[in-house]
């Protein structure tokens, strides 16, 4: 076997299954889960009318590259959402199967095992860049995203000497699980660092469309190397996904795009992978890029029920509205994983200890003493489990 499989840590919901293994929470409370990220709004009819419809494509094998219809909906819509000048769907675009499956398998891509690998990533941060980094060979470097450091990765900390070992670089904006949003000045930061050391970045942006002023959408990687100059998207591959814009995370539906070159060796990689998406979910697809109303009515009615719940949270647990994606980030007056295990065994509702989302390093864990929140139910459960965990944070 892969002996680099010994090395992956147990996946953050295993841990917390294993945390709330014993507990007998009271029958009188419904259980409302706030743990994972998995969108609960229903998916808009017009991905199930364009499903349908393409059913019969079912008789054809898929083409890894996908269909130019998809390749141009996503084209499309990054230079309407990021106002980009041109982007070429031919060349700087590829469908995947979610944006985790392509963040897991770019590493298998771009890291170069033969010689001294590191792989930068915030800290806490997405469990799969971690895994994707240490199965390609890498060597994880975390950077602690802290309220001391304005929850930034602070590239300024890794030495000359260490940046020349780096290979890949993920971050992730809107940012899992605080919510931050890079600034322009920061990507400037990272792709002066790129062109230096020579690595590619991963931006993981998942949860783009999820934001709370319409007159200010998140920047985006892309968008953000066009204003500094680097129309060509150089050492700079965004990944993007239907599930949480679209609420349709069983279509397993994204998209990566950027460096031409770089995604040029991705497709040969995926050409062996076998991960094509099937023809009916890339016609299915194609639609929901297509469509932005219904991702306006989605952002509404996260907007409210982010409205109404904070301040509730707030009661009893240091917290505040994130810029971006649907998670509260929310500081715990104890341990958080007993947080979260005496949460869930008197009151039913379970969140995800921050804990568990980050790594230790230097005697830091920059997850510890937070829970997220992750407001996805929908808005009379999110409303109650804000006032039981408000309960429950007054009673110690």
């Amino acid at each position: 076997m892969n002996p680099d499989l010994a090395r992956l840590q147990p996946y953050p919901f295993e841990r917390l299954r294993r945390l709330l293994a014993g507990n007998t929470p009271p029958a009188a409370l419904s259980h409302i889960n706030l743990s994972i990220g998995e969108p609960k709004h229903a998916t808009p009819k017009l991905i199930f009318e364009a499903l349908i419809a393409a059913l019969p494509t079912l008789s054809s094998y898929p083409a890894t590259l996908g269909t130019d219809v998809l390749r141009e909906s996503i084209a499309d819509w990054l230079a309407r959402r990021y106002a980009l000048p041109g982007i070429d769907p031919a060349t700087q675009v590829m469908p995947v199967a979610g944006s985790r499956e392509a963040l897991f398998a770019f590493a298998q891509t771009v890291v170069d095992r033969t010689r001294a690998a590191r792989v930068v990533m915030p800290n806490p941060f997405y469990q799969i860049y971690e895994g994707a980094a240490l199965l390609a060979g890498g060597e994880p470097l975390f950077l602690p995203c802290t309220p001391e450091n304005g929850l930034r990765m602070d590239f300024g900390a890794v030495d000359a000497a260490t940046w020349q070992d780096v290979q890949l670089v993920y971050v992730c904006s809107p940012g899992n699980p605080h919510g931050r949003v890079m600034r322009l000045a920061e990507w400037g930061e990272l792709f002066d660092l790129a062109d230096r050391h020579d690595f590619v970045i991963a931006s993981d942006e998942c949860y783009s469309e999820i934001y709370f002023d319409e007159s200010a959408p998140p920047l985006g990687g892309l968008q953000a190397a066009v204003a500094l100059g680097r129309s060509g998207f150089e050492r700079l591959v965004a990944f993007g996904s239907l599930s949480k814009r679209s609420n349709a995370p069983g279509l397993r539906s994204g998209y990566v795009a950027g460096d031409a070159g770089v995604l040029k060796q991705f497709l040969l990689y995926r050409t062996y992978h076998g991960t094509a998406l099937s023809p009916a979910v890339q016609a299915a697809s194609a639609a929901a890029w297509r469509d932005e109303a219904h991702v306006v009515e989605n952002r509404r009615r996260y907007a409210e029920k982010f409205r109404l719940a904070t301040p509730i949270v707030q009661q009893a647990l240091r917290t505040s509205m994130p810029e971006a994606a649907f998670y509260l980030w929310a500081r715990t007056p104890i341990d958080d994983a007993e947080f979260a295990r005496r949460l869930h065994a008197q009151y039913n509702v379970t969140v995800l200890p921050g804990s568990f989302l980050s790594r230790t390093r230097d005697g830091l864990n920059p997850g510890a003493g937070f829970v997220r929140i992750a407001l996805v139910a929908e808005q009379a459960e999110v409303i109650e489990a804000a006032r039981r965990i408000a309960d429950f944070g007054h009673s110690l």
